[in-house]
C-alpha cells in the first residue's frame, strides 16, 4: 500500500521543509492540544501531533467500512434495548470487574424505576485496522467499538488542508485535490443537535459532561461551535458539578445551576479513575433523569469489550438484528478471531493457546481509551498467572491483526524529525438518534485516520501514542 511520495522520505532537505510548512498550517488550521504542563490552560498551546504526509488506504476497504456503519449504529441501538442479552453476556464480567459491575448495577435500577428518556442518542466510532493476509491481500478487521467519549472528530476535521498544504508544497498539487473533505464535528453536532430538538425544549442546552484534565479541548470545542452556530446553548460541567448543583425536577427534568439541561453528551466516565463515591452519584443521578444521554448507560455497557467477544458467536448477530442478514454478513465480515476466557473447558483450551503462542494475540481487558491491551510476553504472563482464576474472565481474547507498515514521519512538539516505520488505524464516527421505537437519524459522520509507529502495540492520541492522519485512497 504504497503512496505516491516515496521519493519525498529520500529528499531530507524536501522533508525539513515541509515539515516547517505543516507545524504552521497546523496551527493555522486550528490543530491543537493543551501542553502536558498546563492541562486545563488555553493560553499556552501546540499543534496535536499528526504525519507529515498523508498514509495509503485502500480505496475497496474504506468504502466497505463506510458501508457498515449504519449497520453498526442499529446493533449498539438493538443491543441497549436488549436487557436479558447484556444480563446474560456480562454475568461473568460483572463478578470480576468492578467497574462493569458498578455500571450494570446502575442500568439494572434505572430499568427498576422506569425509563423516564425517550430520545436516545448514540454517537460511535468503528475502529479497524488492514488486516495483511498470508497472499498480501488487505481486509479490514474490526478493533473495537466505541460508544462513549469516541474522541478527534474535531480535530480531524481541520487536518485534511494541513496535508493539502504540505503536497502543494512537495510540488503534489494533483495528489492533494484527491484528500477527501472530512468533517465528522459537523456530523456529530447534527446528532446532538437532533436529540435536542426532540427533546422538545427550546431554553434547554446541552452539557458537555468533561474530564477535571481538559488538554483535548479543542477537539470538543469544534463540535460545540457547531451547536451554537445552531444557536443551541451549550454548557461545560464534571461530575463534581453535577453531585454539588444538579437536581431533577418534575417529570425527572434534569436541571444544573437552574438550568433545564436537554442533552447530556458524555466525555468522561469511561474509565475507573473517572470515579469517586460522588462521581457515581452523580451518574446515577443523570441516568435517572429525562435528559438525553449520549450515551446512557446501556449503550455504555453494549461497548464493552465482553459484548463484542459475545457479538461474534454463531447466532448471535442473527438474534439481535432479526430479518437483516445482508446487514449481519456486512457486520461478519469486519470480525476478526475472538475468543471467550469464560471458567471450563472452553476458556481452558484458548487460554492454554495464547499461552502457547502469545504472539498469536491481544488479550483485552473490558476498559476504553487505549494503552490498556496486553500483547506477547506480557499477554503470556498475565495469561499463566490468572488462568486458573474467574479473574480472566475480565479479560477477552483477539487475534493479533497484522497490517503491512509504511514509512511516515510523526511530528510531535519538541521530537526530533525522523522516518518511522507505521501502522494506521481507521475510525468511522456513526451517529444515530431513535425516538421510542422509531429511529429517525442513522448515518456515518466522517473518519478518523490515527497512525503510530510499529514499536508501540497500543494506544491512541489521547495517550500520546498514535497521531492524526488523513487517508489517500488508492
Amino acid at each position: 500500500m504504497a503512496a505516491p511520495w516515496e521519493d519525498v522520505l529520500r529528499d531530507p532537505l524536501a522533508v525539513r521543509e515541509a515539515a516547517a510548512v505543516a507545524v504552521d498550517a497546523a496551527l493555522l488550521e486550528g490543530v491543537l492540544m493543551r501542553t502536558e504542563a498546563e492541562p486545563n490552560a488555553s493560553d499556552v498551546v501546540n499543534f496535536a501531533p499528526f504525519t507529515l504526509l498523508p498514509s495509503a488506504v485502500p480505496r475497496r476497504l474504506f468504502q466497505q467500512a463506510y458501508a457498515v456503519q449504519q449497520d453498526f449504529n442499529l446493533l449498539v441501538d438493538a443491543i441497549s434495548q436488549n436487557r436479558q442479552f447484556l444480563e446474560r453476556t456480562l454475568a461473568s464480567t460483572i463478578k470480576v470487574d468492578d467497574f462493569t459491575a458498578r455500571l450494570f448495577r446502575i442500568h439494572m435500577q434505572v430499568l427498576e424505576e422506569g425509563l423516564a428518556q425517550s430520545v436516545f442518542l448514540g454517537i460511535n466510532r468503528s475502529d479497524y485496522m488492514f488486516d495483511c493476509g498470508p497472499e498480501g491481500t488487505a481486509a479490514l478487521k474490526q478493533v473495537e467499538i466505541n460508544t462513549i467519549a469516541a474522541s478527534f472528530g474535531g480535530l480531524t476535521s481541520r487536518t485534511v488542508p494541513v496535508h493539502q498544504r504540505v503536497l502543494k508544497v512537495l510540488g503534489k498539487s494533483q495528489e492533494a485535490s484527491q484528500l477527501l473533505p472530512n468533517n465528522p464535528s459537523e456530523g456529530l453536532a447534527l446528532g446532538i443537535a437532533k436529540a435536542w430538538q426532540l427533546y422538545g425544549s427550546p431554553s434547554a442546552v446541552v452539557m458537555f459532561l468533561v474530564e477535571e484534565v481538559q488538554r483535548n479541548i479543542f477537539d470538543q470545542r469544534c463540535v460545540e461551535n457547531e451547536l451554537w452556530n445552531r444557536n443551541i446553548r451549550v454548557i461545560r460541567r464534571r461530575f463534581r458539578d453535577v453531585f454539588e448543583k444538579g437536581s431533577l425536577g418534575e417529570g425527572r427534568r434534569l436541571y444544573m445551576d437552574g438550568q433545564e439541561v436537554a442533552v447530556v453528551y458524555y466525555r468522561e466516565g469511561y474509565v475507573p479513575k473517572n470515579y469517586d463515591q460522588q462521581n457515581w452519584e452523580a451518574r446515577l443521578l443523570l441516568e435517572r433523569s429525562r435528559a438525553v444521554k449520549c450515551p446512557d448507560i446501556a449503550t455504555q455497557l453494549a461497548g464493552t469489550k465482553k459484548v463484542q467477544q459475545e457479538l461474534s458467536r454463531p447466532g448471535t448477530l442473527e438474534s439481535l438484528l432479526p430479518g437483516r442478514a445482508e446487514a449481519v454478513a456486512r457486520i461478519r465480515a469486519t470480525f476478526a478471531g475472538l475468543y471467550s476466557l469464560d471458567m471450563g473447558a472452553e476458556g481452558d483450551k484458548i487460554a492454554a493457546a495464547a499461552i502457547a503462542d502469545p504472539g498469536r494475540f491481544v488479550l483485552k481487558p473490558q476498559r476504553e481509551g487505549g494503552g490498556n491491551n496486553l500483547y506477547d510476553e506480557e499477554l503470556k504472563q498475565v495469561l499463566e498467572k490468572i488462568r486458573d482464576s474467574p479473574e480472566r474472565t475480565s479479560y477477552i481474547l483477539m487475534d493479533k491483526i497484522k497490517p503491512q507498515p509504511a514509512l511516515n514521519y510523526l511530528l510531535r512538539a519538541h521530537s526530533p524529525l525522523q522516518v518511522s516505520e507505521c501502522i494506521s488505524e481507521l475510525g468511522i464516527f456513526g451517529v444515530y438518534v431513535r425516538q421510542g421505537k422509531e429511529m429517525v437519524l442513522n448515518t456515518a459522520a466522517g473518519h478518523l485516520l490515527r497512525t503510530k509507529a510499529i514499536e508501540h502495540a497500543d494506544g491512541g492520541v489521547a495517550a500520546g501514542v498514535a497521531v492524526l492522519d488523513t487517508p489517500y485512497l488508492v
